[in-house]
């Protein structure tokens, strides 16, 4: 049974392909359209399709994927095995109960901290019994880089530089580059210290487009052995809710 599920965050919409478990197909785009679509579905099979979005107006490509397959809307009740305790469950954004829902059904029975580097940075925690009641929500990296542009009269656009590991700047863009990536560092470091203290053999899940950036910042870390990378986590707790729906 192949699953075909998307998740349409702030900036890119994401899909991929589960055979079960396995991903065989993922990519993403700045939009999507009917000729993705149909793409798609003529190069496999598609039983179901789950879709999961940050934003609440619907596209024509949706009413075209719901004339070729099941489509289903991901919502708070579809997060499989989690006890959600978020007090407003419905402002709790879909991606992160997605992430969270990912974690757990990896890493069952143990202690998850899912940090999603995107267009902000998001830090969600659920215990070992699958307990959720929040996280939180900071400015990501390249949001940070330009807001410091922008309500600024003469600070530059610096972009974030990989090699760049030094503690101080020695002129404005590194004096920048240093104080937006040491700042997410210690902020990286700060959470998952916190969490740490209160939950023994925590997991520390890499995820989002900026979570392989965030590994490289945190690689020389005391952290660093329990740090696992997943880049495709919401499109996996996506595709765990689609196997276990079957309205």
């Amino acid at each position: 049974m192949a699953n075909l599920v998307i998740d349409i965050g702030n900036t890119f919409i994401k899909a991929a392909i589960f055979e079960d478990d396995d991903l065989v197909f993922t990519d993403q785009y700045p939009l999507l359209d009917n000729q993705i679509i149909a793409g798609v579905f003529n190069s496999h099979t598609i039983d179901k399709a789950m879709v999961s979005s940050v934003k609440k107006q619907g596209s024509e490509w949706e009413t075209t994927l719901s004339q070729k397959t099941k489509l289903i809307y991901f919502n708070a009740a579809m997060a499989e095995g989690i006890n959600n305790h978020y007090k407003t469950p419905h402002t709790l954004g879909l991606d992160r109960l997605a992430a969270v829902t990912g974690a757990n059904y990896l890493y069952p029975q143990q202690n998850n901290l899912v940090i999603d580097g995107g267009t902000c940075i998001t830090y969600d925690f659920i215990d070992a019994g699958a307990n959720y009641f929040g996280g939180s929500i900071s400015p990501g990296l390249n949001m940070r880089y330009k807001a410091l542009n922008y309500y600024t009269a003469v600070l530059p656009v610096v972009n974030q530089d990989k090699n760049f590991a030094d503690d101080a700047g020695d002129d404005t863009e590194t004096a920048i580059k240093s104080g937006v990536q040491n700042g997410i560092k210690h902020e990286l470091m700060g959470f998952i210290d916190s969490y740490a203290k209160h939950s023994p053999q925590l997991n520390i899940i890499l995820t989002g487009g900026d979570g392989i950036f965030f590994d490289t910042l945190l690689k020389n870390s005391i952290f660093a052995p329990y740090i696992k990378n997943e880049p495709y986590l919401v499109l996996k707790g996506l595709n765990a809710a689609t196997q276990k729906h079957n309205d």
